[in-house]
């Protein structure tokens, strides 16, 4: 790490600490840091290159998109680094541009929110007709060995609740979360026409469940984590709501270069490698996981299904 002299006169400018201030909130992109500042491509990526090379920022290239974040400081650099926070916290109020970011950060993060959830309100009622990368019973019943009825199991990212009605037939109850609320009332009135009274649809984000502390035996993610901003929260949230002994299983897409999914099906990840579920499920202190890859997809682009799953001690 440079000395904090030389980090201070860095950010010592208004735009490299505007910068600065939205990277610890949020990973960003160039554009979404050039809509939120209302200043031009080369501006932001100059100020970018001077964050990274004192040592403050990293990039992560998924696909086409890069994106950019506060780097994680070795453990005998962060309390150094939290200083370093704070006086830059009270320097950010002599800027008055700093309030307008914070609002306009909140803009993008609803839009990419809105991008997801639009998606999927077009898709209320389809899903039965209409393909989705990686949806594959024989993946989905490698899942289901792994589960003992009858247990109360959350369905996370249920969409119009195709698995959960399947779930509901041996499950004691199935709770179905899904963020668009079309979505969801389309899924309890199908659960009602076909009389299934033990399945409870209800709107919210993976990232923040509607969920009760430790009510749960199953938390599960269909097809569903690479539509979460932050899949490592939506894990943590996954754990809350688990009982003691309770189990995750998480069916995703294996990582993949199809970039066109993301217009496609309002994918925000490409998919993720064995070694990062298994990193999400250990940081949220899940035990005894175990990953494999379940199912590969026989038309072009030959999508992967990954399982993983992990107990809560």
């Amino acid at each position: 790490m440079p000395s904090m002299l030389k980090l201070l006169r860095l950010l010592s400018d208004p735009s490299r600490l505007r910068v600065f201030l939205l990277l610890e909130r949020e990973e960003l992109s160039v554009a979404e840091l050039q809509e939120i500042l209302s200043k031009g491509q080369s501006q932001i990526s100059t100020q970018l290159a001077q964050l990274k090379q004192a040592g403050l920022v990293e990039d992560r290239r998924t696909g086409k998109n890069i994106f950019y974040r506060l780097k994680t400081p070795r453990k005998a650099d962060a309390r150094w680094l939290d200083q370093l926070k704070l006086t830059l916290h009270g320097a950010a109020a002599e800027v008055p541009e700093t309030e307008r970011d914070t609002e306009a950060l909140g803009l993008i993060l609803r839009k990419r929110q809105d991008h997801i959830r639009a998606y999927f309100d077009e898709l209320a009622g389809k899903f039965g007709r209409h393909y989705v990368p990686g949806r594959s019973w024989q993946g989905l019943a490698e899942a289901l060995l792994k589960l003992l009825p009858p247990l109360v199991i959350a369905d996370l990212g249920a969409g119009e609740g195709t698995f959960s009605q399947l779930l509901a037939q041996r499950a004691q109850r199935v709770i179905a979360v899904d963020n668009s609320e079309k979505m969801v009332e389309f899924g309890a009135e199908l659960a009602r026409k076909h009389g299934v009274k033990n399945l409870e649809y209800r709107a919210g984000d993976l990232e923040a469940l509607p969920v009760e502390d430790a009510s749960v035996d199953v938390a599960f993610f269909s097809q569903s984590l690479h539509h979460a901003q932050h899949p490592q929260r939506a894990v943590k949230e996954a754990w809350r709501i688990l009982k003691p002994g309770g189990r995750i299983v998480v069916l995703d897409l294996l990582r993949h270069n199809f970039e066109q999914a993301r217009e496609m099906y309002a994918d925000v990840w490409l998919g993720f490698n064995e070694a990062e579920v298994e990193g999400f499920l250990r940081e949220a202190e899940f035990q005894r996981v175990q990953t494999s890859v379940v199912h590969r997809e026989q038309e072009s682009p030959h999508f992967e299904t990954l399982l993983a799953v992990g107990e809560k001690a």
